[in-house]
């Protein structure tokens, strides 16, 4: 009887498996993807690049791996890349504190040192759906658990490429919650032949892969690690952006893995993607996961027939190498780089390099115009004046040396004196000042040597430097960090309402898996300057500490394009560069989404336009991408309120070019800005066209 009863239920537990239906009813046909059960399998066919396919057969048999076959086509034939891989994910859960600071923006949070717990996430076939959303054909398995974070396997194919995601797509009711999370493909099975990653030297490496090989967390270029199999490749890399949180270094982490054991947790063989518990050993603020948010912890593959050297080219396309390319009429700024190579190495009595390793980190990642901040830490701002005379000299000399006909190293500071909170100031030409003024002493005086020497008390006397020699200042990582609470808090400041005071910095602070975008802290703060009534602009800042070629530098890039046909002679000053920020004639990208042209019913960024009295205007924007698009935001204000009308762009394939026309109505606003985000969270942001 009891061999009966068993028998019977290991039949209905056959049966209840392979009953498994995918809901199919939200397909569509033109894409040109096609997804069609056979038995317990989904067969997932799509157009990759030209007339090749990719295809890939997910198993819903709750005791088979998920991806049974990986199929590229070479000449029209296809070809398995891989079989038996089950996505693999490591949840680690931590506290956010968001009482003593900011909340959510916080930054200054060492949640690597509270209390956590790593966790591998878990999959239970239980309903499958599918769903045309554009040119993407979206696979949905449900569910997947960790601790107290529950939601769906979302598995992504884009028509256009052999390149799929791979998310689980998990919220929490815990609140106070911040997490990291690792992932990969795994398997028990002999499937790849080698492991290959190119080092930070930018040489291919491999290695035979062999099931019994202990996990191991590896150091690479471009954030990918590749199996290698008989008959093709697979790449896996994370968003280059946003899977990496604010940290104040960009050191590399060994961002991947591969070997069997990873973290005590997931036992098979596999490669993947990792972030370092313990970030940088500075301030380690991790991602935030508020309550109900739907967090992706996801992941990227491309499919290739051929050797690990073609897939990781093709890897390399979405981020152009992960260098910013040359758009005619334009050259690119980053800000905020806390280098201090005056102090650590020219007034150390170390030897000079004739050329810094930093020079060529930013010439290769494409940035023409580096603007530094100096002296935040080191150094001696408030004097001595003899001491605070010689850094300033040294600093100009080493930026004046370094700077070329196609490269310019320009001087900056982050003095966090006289207005309150943290900010930068950025002169046209080198400028002599002294943080601190006694009141016997002038504002100004002519130096022997120096020539005029300015030395500041107070906010008006930074606001009278700045209006005299044509100075700019802005808020660096507004509302958080040293400059929590500001601008907001100066925003009724003469200082703040001058034209010399830009506006503020731009930098994905915090994280959080769950937006379409990334730091919506200061996109908001855009806004809300706009409404304020003040012609402000927001600027990209980097704000990291070294820049060496190992480091993994381009996920904490981003970059300014300024409207400028040519480069400033460094001798002859920078103020061409400073009056296209202040007009506002510039737009800030990650790099994956670039706008070579912006127009508002005619007229550009920074400019103002007079509407008709029936409001209606159109928006141009040109817009060169990589990664399918997502959406593009009109954003606009009419003093008090924000509107915001969000167009759906996931119709876009991979590596495009297209003039979008919005014809959209603005009767009643006072300006408009435009963003456009991608399907890895990559976007671009204009900055305000005026309206009257």
């Amino acid at each position: 009887m009891k061999k009966n009863i068993l028998l019977l239920l290991i039949l209905l537990s056959s049966v209840a498996r392979a009953q498994i239906r995918a809901d199919l009813s939200k397909l569509q046909k033109q894409n040109g993807a096609t997804v069609v059960q056979q038995g317990p399998n989904l067969v997932v066919t799509w157009p990759a690049q030209g007339r090749e396919q990719g295809r890939l057969v997910l198993s819903l048999d709750g005791q088979k791996p998920l991806f049974n076959s990986l199929q590229v086509t070479q000449g029209g034939k296809f070809q398995e890349v891989a079989r038996a891989l089950d996505p693999a994910f490591v949840l680690t859960i931590g506290k956010r504190d968001l009482i003593s600071q900011n909340g959510w923006n916080i930054f200054f949070d060492k949640t690597n040192r509270l209390p956590h717990k790593s966790y591998a996430v878990a999959l239970n076939k239980r309903k499958a759906s599918a769903q045309t959303v554009g040119s993407r054909t979206v696979i949905r398995v449900s569910e997947v658990q960790a601790a107290t974070f529950s939601g769906e396997l979302e598995i992504t194919v884009y028509s256009g490429s052999p390149l799929f995601n791979v998310a689980a797509v998990m919220a929490t009711e815990v609140d106070s919650t911040a997490i990291l999370y690792d992932a990969g493909m795994v398997t028990r099975e002999p499937v790849w032949k080698n492991i290959a990653w190119s080092d930070t030297d930018d040489k291919l490496q491999q290695i035979p892969a062999r099931l019994d090989e202990p996990n191991k967390a590896q150091a690479v270029k471009y954030r990918t690690i590749i199996g290698v199999g008989e008959r093709g490749s697979l790449a896996v890399f994370p968003a280059p952006h946003q899977y990496f949180y604010p940290l104040d270094e960009a050191f590399n982490l060994d961002f991947t893995w591969y070997g069997a054991g990873y973290r005590s947790l997931v036992p098979q063989f596999g490669i993947g993607i990792r972030q370092d518990l313990m970030g940088d050993r500075r301030w380690v603020p991790w991602v935030n996961a508020p309550p109900r948010t739907r967090q992706r912890l996801n992941f990227f593959c491309l499919l290739s027939p051929g050797e690990p050297a073609q897939a990781l080219a093709e890897v390399k396309q979405f981020t152009h190498n992960d260098k910013y390319p040359t758009i005619a009429g334009y050259k690119t700024l980053s800000s905020h780089f806390h280098n201090e190579f005056t102090m650590n190495v020219v007034l150390a009595n170390k030897p000079i390099p004739e050329k810094p390793a930093f020079v060529d980190v930013f010439k290769n990642s494409g940035v023409d115009i580096v603007h530094l901040a100096e002296f935040h830490g080191p150094g001696h701002p408030k004097g001595p004046d003899d001491q605070r005379l010689r850094e300033l000299k040294a600093l100009f000399e080493q930026c004046e040396r370094l700077s070329t006909k196609d490269f310019l190293l320009l001087p900056g500071e982050e003095p966090n004196n006289f207005f309150g909170g943290h900010w930068l100031e950025f002169f046209p030409k080198p400028v002599y000042w002294i943080m601190s003024r006694k009141p016997e002493m002038p504002f100004v005086t002519d130096d022997p040597r120096y020539g005029k020497v300015y030395r500041v008390a107070d906010k008006n006397d930074m606001l009278k430097l700045l209006q005299l020699e044509n100075g700019l200042a802005w808020t660096a990582h507004a509302r958080t960090k040293g400059s929590t609470g500001y601008p907001d808090l100066y925003k009724e400041e003469e200082f703040f309402k001058s034209d010399h005071f830009f506006g503020a910095a731009w930098k994905n602070i915090p994280a959080d898996l769950s937006e379409p975008r990334l730091s919506r802290r200061v996109l908001d703060l855009m806004d809300d300057m706009a409404n304020w009534g003040h012609k402000k602009h927001v600027i990209a800042e980097t704000d990291i500490f070294t820049m060496e070629p190992e480091n993994e530098t381009y996920a904490h890039l981003n970059v300014n394009y300024l409207q400028l046909d040519k480069l400033p002679d460094y001798k002859q000053g920078w103020q061409p560069v400073l009056d296209v920020m202040k007009q506002g004639k510039f737009f800030v990208t990650t790099g994956e989404v670039l706008f070579p042209a912006f127009s508002v019913s005619g007229k550009g960024a920074g400019e103002t336009v007079r509407l008709p009295d029936n409001g209606k205007t159109t928006i141009r924007l040109d817009v060169d991408w990589t990664f399918p698009l997502t959406f593009a935001e009109i954003i606009s204000g009419d003093g008090k309120n924000v509107f915001r009308e969000r167009i759906d762009l996931t119709q876009t394939r991979p590596f495009g070019k297209q003039q979008f026309t919005f014809n959209t109505q603005l009767k009643g606003r006072k300006w408009v800005r435009v963003e456009v985000w991608d399907a890895a969270v990559n976007g671009a942001f204009t900055q305000q066209v005026w309206l009257e």
